[in-house]
């Protein structure tokens, strides 16, 4: 078949219906009472009005829809803070309806009936808040689809059988739920998937043969899957055992089997309230030695023991607590569940590199206060076995989607690996305020060596250390973008020297990063940092941008950037006083005098090109920054050694003339907008 035909055989496909009914007046209803079912309608889907059409040919169409021939084919509806339950079925009436995506919002409830629409060839679902069991034959009228994903979700219960079923499925992903059971093998799962996955569930058995062909990483975080295809034998079954036969010859019980019942019921019982018993003089005992760490305990007074089980992969958690005063012992979570009423819940690990530990552990660890940021408290807790960690106590996330957002956002989160980001290592759910668990890094950060210390701290920041740190954060806020850019407005949200951590290696780790999603609106201007870019009002990733441009110039002039206060009070504009001493001829006071004794006039040359990228970055107009990507590959090109790259970097920057336009200079032929004179 020819190219020129396929777009013919679309239209052969929908002539029918355009012919003999008003498609676009029918699509339009039915997308107007989808719309409703949303929480704040208006907001989320502006375009999305009574008397436009769907699929305009002179104009723009309603948002997230993708038409062909004035019919809807697709509806792209991800990322767009989207949240209530789902009405489904009235999408039943879009006839040429084949793709449905709602990735990365705040949808809850069960699954919605997608599976009305018996001609889809593709639903992503992934990363929202719907849970609850699947029904069995779900699937079973979709004979279509070719690409599910249900990733990131809460559903429980067994994986659907009407999945193996599904002859053209080509992509399943499953992974980060809390389906349990075995996997599906009454039927061989179709040849033609590509594409598996059902890591971090709670699924159990064989891995059936059909499956086999698919990577480890498949299964992951399954501790009860076993087969050939995991390296890991399954168990043999023991024998059944012939039931006994407690009748007599006429079918009637057994004269005594009720008082046995009777007696073997009584004695659990006893055992239980024995055991009940034995657990709350424990709690009691080990309570009283919580004092040390009072800061974070329970302001009601609440037990807060806890047992944490690490999981097998950083993707999955298995999570365990303790209920509240005379409740029962370590009841395993199974879902979402609503905030409490400030009971203590349970720890979440996210990461298991620090080991095992526990609430109980943090309450009877040496505290110390490290001080207070726009979000909360920070402590330093030093735990009986030695481990260190970071108790960070955040009062202002309390006003958004409540448990089931913030525990998905903390996962999202939890799932983030790279060399340049600290990780968060668990997290406590209350009400009124929550824990985030982070490794203690005792180099301190980076705004303490540049401006609390003007000795042994600040002078251990030599240029080849400051060159490391400056691409370490580029690097990381890179990949943070590249992760969360597609859900996150703001992808780190608060870049600033005080969130930058240095290890012994001088090795820049991201702290506070990706929390926007979670704070209270009216808490993030003042909390937040990305808040104070000049674009204040209308934030976006280019804050980000702006935030990375603000923190190269810092650590390369040494200055105190005055936007950290947020009531020019103090410091420097740094981008404006980076452009005046330009403009004015002096240009010997850019950099700290610290980084230029025994520079090599290829470091000056540099030191030249980053003042250059991190002005272009702090530009007053977002359109005239880079956006992250670009800019992490400029500073890879001039920190990376990579001469001709950092050559073409300057051409590149100079087409920007972010700089000369604000110094009035001219460039001097080295894609720089002045010179320097270093002896």
């Amino acid at each position: 078949m020819s190219t020129a035909a396929v777009p013919l055989l679309l239209l052969l496909l929908f002539s029918s219906s355009v012919a003999t009914d008003p498609q676009p007046q029918s699509d339009a209803s039915a997308l107007a009472l989808f719309k409703s079912s949303f929480d704040h309608p208006d907001s989320v889907l502006p375009s999305w009005s009574p008397g436009s059409h769907p699929c305009n040919a002179t104009g723009p169409s309603w948002a997230g829809l993708i038409c062909f021939q004035g019919i809807v084919t697709g509806l792209h509806l991800g990322n767009m803070g989207l949240s209530g339950n789902v009405d489904a079925a009235v999408l039943s009436r879009l006839l040429g309806l084949r793709v449905v995506s709602l990735v990365h919002n705040r949808l809850a409830g069960p699954i919605p009936a997608f599976n009305r629409l018996g001609a889809l060839k593709a639903l992503y679902l992934s990363d929202n808040n719907f849970s609850g069991d699947i029904p069995r034959d779900y699937f079973a009228g979709m004979s279509s689809l070719k690409k599910v994903w249900l990733s990131g979700n809460w559903f429980t219960g067994e994986i659907p059988l009407s999945l193996a079923k599904l002859e053209h499925l080509m992509e399943l992903h499953l992974e980060n739920n809390m389906f349990s059971g075995r996997i599906p093998d009454d039927v061989p799962w179709p040849e033609k998937m590509v594409s598996f996955d059902v890591a971090n569930n709670r699924l159990e058995g064989e891995v059936p043969k059909s499956l086999s062909r698919f990577n480890l990483s498949s299964f992951d975080g399954n501790q009860g899957l076993c087969g050939s295809a995991l390296g890991r034998p399954c168990k043999a079954e023991p024998p059944e055992l012939a039931p006994v036969d407690t009748s007599d010859a006429v079918g009637s019980p057994a004269p005594d089997s009720g008082k046995m019942a009777a007696t073997a019921v009584a004695m659990i019982l006893l055992l239980l309230a024995l055991l009940a018993a034995v657990a709350v003089v424990k709690r009691r005992r080990e309570a009283a030695g919580a004092a040390d760490f009072n800061a974070l305990g329970s302001d009601n007074g609440e037990d807060g023991e806890v047992e944490v089980h690490m999981p097998s992969s950083h993707h999955q958690t298995q999570r365990h607590w303790s209920s509240r005063k005379g409740g029962s012992n370590r009841s395993e979570r199974s879902g979402g569940g609503g905030g409490g009423g400030g009971g203590v819940g349970e720890l979440v690990v996210l990461n298991k590199e620090k080991g095992v530990f526990g609430l109980g552990d943090l309450m009877k660890a040496a505290a110390e206060v490290l001080g207070n940021g726009g979000l909360g408290s920070a402590y330093k807790a030093v735990m009986a076995n030695g481990t260190a960690v970071v108790v960070k106590r955040v009062r202002e996330m309390n006003n958004r989607g409540g448990r089931e957002e913030f525990e998905a956002e903390m996962r999202r989160l939890g799932r983030l690996r790279h060399r340049n980001l600290l990780p968060v290592l668990a997290y406590h759910y209350r009400r009124e305020e929550k824990l985030l668990i982070l490794e203690y890094v005792p180099n301190g950060t980076l705004l303490y060596l540049l401006h609390g210390d003007r000795g042994s701290g600040h002078a251990g920041l030599d240029w080849p250390r400051r060159q490391k740190i400056i691409r370490g954060i580029a690097r990381g806020m890179s990949y943070l973008h590249s992760e969360l850019s597609p859900t996150h407005t703001l992808p780190h949200g608060n870049l600033k020297s005080g969130n930058v951590l240095l290890s012994s290696d001088f090795d820049p780790l991201l702290t506070d990063y990706g929390l926007h999603p979670l704070v209270t609106p009216s808490v993030a201007p003042s909390a937040l940092l990305a808040f104070h870019s000049p674009e204040s009002h209308n934030p976006s990733p280019k804050s980000d941008v702006y935030c990375l441009g603000i923190l190269v110039l810092e650590i390369l002039t040494g200055k105190f950037p005055s936007v950290y206060l947020g009531n020019n009070k103090g410091g420097i504009d740094v981008a404006e006083w980076v452009a005046s001493a330009a403009a004015e001829g002096r240009e010997a006071e850019l950099f700290d005098p610290q980084i230029l004794v025994g520079a090599s006039k290829a470091a000056v040359a540099d030191m030249e090109r980053l003042v250059r990228v991190g002005s272009a970055c702090a530009e007053a107009d977002p359109e005239r920054r880079p956006d992250m990507r670009e800019a992490a590959r400029w500073i890879e090109e001039i920190t990376g050694g990579e001469t001709s790259s950092a050559a073409g970097f300057g051409g590149e920057l100079l087409r920007r003339e972010s700089l000369n336009e604000r110094s009035g200079r001219r460039d001097d032929g080295d894609g720089f907008g002045f010179g320097f004179a270093i002896s």
